[in-house]
This record gives C-alpha cells, sequence and structure tokens, in this order.
C-alpha cells in the first residue's frame, strides 16, 4: 500500500444529486421542494429558534417567575474558617483582597458560616449572615455593619 494510491471504499463517497434537471431526473420541476410555502422558495426554511407557525410561542404563554440578584455576581462568598488566613485580628475587605479570599472581580464581600472559628477578630464593612455572626461573637469577636 502506498500513501499515493489510497482511496475512499466504494459507496463512501457518492456526488451530490443535481436536481432541477429535468422530468427525466425524477427531480426536475419542483426540485424535491414541494409546493408553494416558505421552503420550497430561495433562502427559505430559516425559522426563528421558538417560532411555532405564528401559535404563541412557549416562552410568551409561560408565567415569568423567579428573580436572579444582579449584586451577586459582585459578591463574594468567604468560608468562616478561612479567615484565620487573614494576618491581624481586624477584617475589612481589603484585608480579605490582601489575603486572596476574594477574587479581584469581586466588589464586595460576605463571610458565610462553614467551619469553626478560634480566633478573636474584629469585621468591619463587610456583610456577615446570622450564624457567622453567632460563632464570630462566640469566638470573642464583634461585628460591626
Amino acid at each position: 500500500m502506498r500513501l499515493n494510491t489510497l482511496k475512499p471504499a466504494d459507496g463512501a463517497r457518492t456526488e451530490r444529486t443535481r436536481v432541477g434537471r429535468g422530468i427525466g431526473s425524477g427531480l426536475g420541476k419542483t426540485a424535491g421542494r414541494g409546493h408553494k410555502g416558505s421552503f420550497a422558495r430561495k433562502g427559505g426554511g430559516k425559522i426563528k429558534a421558538g417560532f411555532e407557525g405564528g401559535q404563541t410561542p412557549m416562552q410568551r404563554r409561560l408565567p415569568k417567575i423567579g428573580f436572579r440578584s444582579k449584586i451577586a455576581k459582585d459578591t463574594a462568598e468567604v468560608l468562616l474558617y478561612k479567615l484565620v488566613l487573614i494576618e491581624g485580628d481586624v477584617v475589612d475587605f481589603a484585608a480579605l483582597c490582601a489575603a486572596k479570599l476574594v477574587p479581584t472581580s469581586a466588589k464586595r464581600a460576605k463571610i458565610v458560616k462553614k467551619g469553626d472559628l478560634s480566633k478573636k477578630l474584629t469585621v468591619k464593612g463587610v456583610q456577615v449572615t446570622a450564624g457567622a455572626k453567632v460563632a464570630i461573637e462566640a469566638a470573642g469577636g464583634t461585628v460591626q455593619e
């Protein structure tokens, strides 16, 4: 076998059917497109996603529910047990950034309760969940809003 003698198996590649070439070809006149309608015309058959033939589409029939907060993507969650990585005893947004506990894209942070806290800390200018606040105060720290 040589590279210059390679070819696909018989029947693997078929030539495309040429349509609209007379009645004898079997695909003359309408060329397999049927009669009338958008699919029979040039550039036709392009239907928008969700189009239901003029019937009110599903996304308009169903009620709109739910809510997505616009500030959620700017808020970083910080787990309580990771606060021991902060040098010093004051936790603010700058200290969280310095300890690399929040991404650079974050504009605000919120401390959530996960794990335990053994260090006495003072939290300033950072949102805190109710459970995290209890845990911080139980460790001897304070939360200043």
